[in-house]
């Protein structure tokens, strides 16, 4: 993306580096995720910089650091909660722990508004902030342009060196005027306007023409997703409907009716897909898996091998053959794509084995420098049917991710301190803690923590959020809160049942979504609704049977995402209906959002 203006935010760790990322892009500036440890030539390509947020405190010996060069040069500079308070330290001021913590929202006064980072903002505004510490002292040259009641200097300057720090977070929908300000900084490095997804798409057809000589064609593994049609599009575009190939390995983990549906719908736009069934490699692969990271690989390798065996058995000369993949942005970096990046999972496509192909050029990722809603954007402008690319996000390895397998887990003291603090400060509500652990996000970082389910006498979805948020905030033995529907009396205990990753069960999972998307479609709410998982997990009544849980959410580029709050009736209809299929026990709806919630539950 070397043509674009550009501008880079560099991580420091923070949940909300693609956050920023992604709210440049839409304010049409082109931005990267970079390392705090770059050389400064690399620094010195982008138009401005922003330094994210991030969990650790600057002044510990180990905290990541920037290069105190980039702060000397002429490139304008945004620092962004600990970006802002490592800004201050690393020029002269101090950062000390604060005295009163802020977490959430708070009212933010400006008290100037000549500054050009400070144009069409309203001087009292409510922002979100999320920090520990605060700077206690300014740098020379620097002035104060807004507080709030606990953050003296919330927003500072230093308007000769462009270099502006705000300890709140401006990416964030819960604060207020936050695009006005990106759009700002994007103003004063000269990058407005420069950039947006035509741009992206005639640069990369070029690009790809340019990368992949004329005696190589390339095999796509097409998933059924969003993602891998549009990227398929894309290279067909760039090299001609006869220099590439679409492959969809079957799994046995795919959607209700998905391949014989693809397949007919990617034979009215005349893509050339080859349907391989790989069903009882996987499911013998899978066989007494439960660890979610190992699932992952196993499935990633085992794409690859299957892709292998369908090269030989339509007579490809592999030498001739590059790999095409619907790789995403997000997916590098929730692998562990920075350094301080923590991992959050291993997708499917950045196994060790796909990673050798890549440093050996033998992959081909057209849309790998987008974020979802921008692929969803390519696809149209490509000429996808809208029912295509609005389809909800599904995950590469299938309904793998949302079988949960893993193996029983026990009590641990620490979750007897949990119940007894319940039951203290709700004992109207009934609850349990589920024997088992699935993924989510706290701090910035992978957990693999405990559900607690609550029962469903909580009315407003207000009053459901908010108590997810006081569980998962407290207790960090907790990353998930869900409601139990449709049972008149809380169970006294959730037996352990266990999940076996074959068609039985996958046949159980499948037959599960289909109806929960066929309810949402007759109620006219599907889309509304970003990506709506059903997960089956390892708990019911007798042996051999397993539940429900529902996880519809509302995102656009999958790094952070909202419950959605359906409405109560629609839930009565999913819970009866779903309880109605054989050996499913109990259905839950997941009140958690992301984060500490992954999207998926593993």
């Amino acid at each position: 993306m070397k043509s674009f203006k550009k501008i880079g935010v560099i991580d420091f760790g923070g949940q909300y580096a693609h956050l920023i990322a992604s709210r440049i892009r839409r304010l049409g500036a082109y931005s990267e995720i970079l390392s705090n440890e770059e050389p400064l030539s690399r620094y010195m390509e982008f138009s401005g910089i922003i330094l994210s947020g991030g969990p650790a405190s600057v002044y510990e010996p180990k905290s990541p650091q920037i290069d105190s060069a980039l702060l000397t040069s002429s490139l304008p500079i945004l620092g962004i909660c600990y970006g802002h308070q490592l800004l201050m330290q690393v020029l002269g001021g101090k950062v000390e722990p604060s005295n009163s913590k802020e977490y959430g929202k708070a009212k933010l006064e400006l008290l100037s508004n000549q500054n050009p980072i400070l144009r069409n903002l309203d001087s009292n505004r409510t922002v979100w902030m999320s920090h520990g510490d605060e700077v206690s002292l300014l740098p020379s040259g620097f002035q104060v342009l807004g507080s709030s009641p606990d953050c003296k200097y919330a927003f500072v300057a230093n308007e000769t060196k462009k270099i502006f720090g705000i300890q709140f977070h401006p990416e964030v929908t819960h604060s207020d005027q936050g695009e006005i300000l990106l759009g700002n900084f994007i103003r004063i490095c000269q990058a407005e306007q420069s950039w947006d997804i035509k741009t992206f798409q005639d640069e990369k057809i070029q690009s790809l023409q340019r990368q992949i000589p004329p005696n190589k064609k390339v095999f796509f593994l097409v998933s059924g997703g969003v993602d891998s049609l549009v990227a398929y599009v894309l290279v067909a575009k760039a090299l001609g409907k006869d220099r590439i190939k679409g492959l969809l390995i079957d799994t046995g983990f795919m959607r209700e009716n998905e391949v014989s549906d693809l397949k007919l719908e990617l034979v009215k736009q005349e893509i050339d897909l080859t349907i391989w069934d790989a069903r009882n490699s996987f499911y013998e692969a899978l066989k007494n898996q439960s660890e979610p990271e190992a699932k992952r690989h196993i499935v990633g390798e085992l794409f690859l091998k299957e892709q292998a065996k369908a090269v030989a058995s339509l007579g490809l000369d592999p030498r001739n053959w590059l790999l095409g993949q619907g790789t995403i942005y997000p997916d590098t970096i929730e692998s562990g794509g920075t350094k301080h990046s923590h991992k959050i999972k291993t997708h499917h496509n950045r196994v060790p084995a796909i990673e050798e192909m890549i440093k050996q050029g033998l992959i081909v990722e057209p849309i790998s420098d987008l974020y979802k809603d921008e692929v969803r954007e390519l696809g149209t402008n490509l000429g996808i049917p809208s029912h295509l690319v609005s389809r909800h996000p599904f995950p590469g390895p299938g309904l793998v991710v949302r079988m949960i397998s893993s193996a029983e887990s026990k009590m641990e003291d620490s979750l007897d301190k949990i119940q007894v603090w319940f039951k203290k400060e709700n004992p109207s509500l009934d609850f349990g803690i589920l024997p088992f652990k699935s993924v989510g996000v706290q701090g910035d970082q992978r957990s693999y923590a405990h559900c607690l389910a609550i029962s469903n006498h909580l009315e407003s979805w207000e009053d459901r959020e908010e108590l997810s948020r006081t569980i998962t905030n407290k207790w960090k033995e907790i990353n998930r809160v869900v409601v139990l529907l449709g049972e008149s009396a809380f169970p006294k205990e959730f037996l352990y049942q266990k999940i076996e990753l074959n068609e039985e069960y996958a046949n159980r999972l499948r037959k599960a979504d289909d109806l929960v998307t066929k309810i949402l479609k007759e109620e006219n709410i599907l889309k509304e609704i970003w990506q709506m998982p059903v997960v089956l997990v390892p708990i019911g009544n007798e042996k051999g049977s397993a539940s429900i849980v529902l996880r519809p959410v509302l995102s656009s580029e999958a790094m952070t995402a909202s419950i959605y709050r359906m409405p109560n009736l629609i839930l009565k209809r999913l819970a009866s209906s779903l309880k109605a299929l054989p050996g499913i026990d109990y259905v839950f709806f997941d009140l958690t959002n992301k984060p500490p919630g992954t999207i998926e539950w593993e």
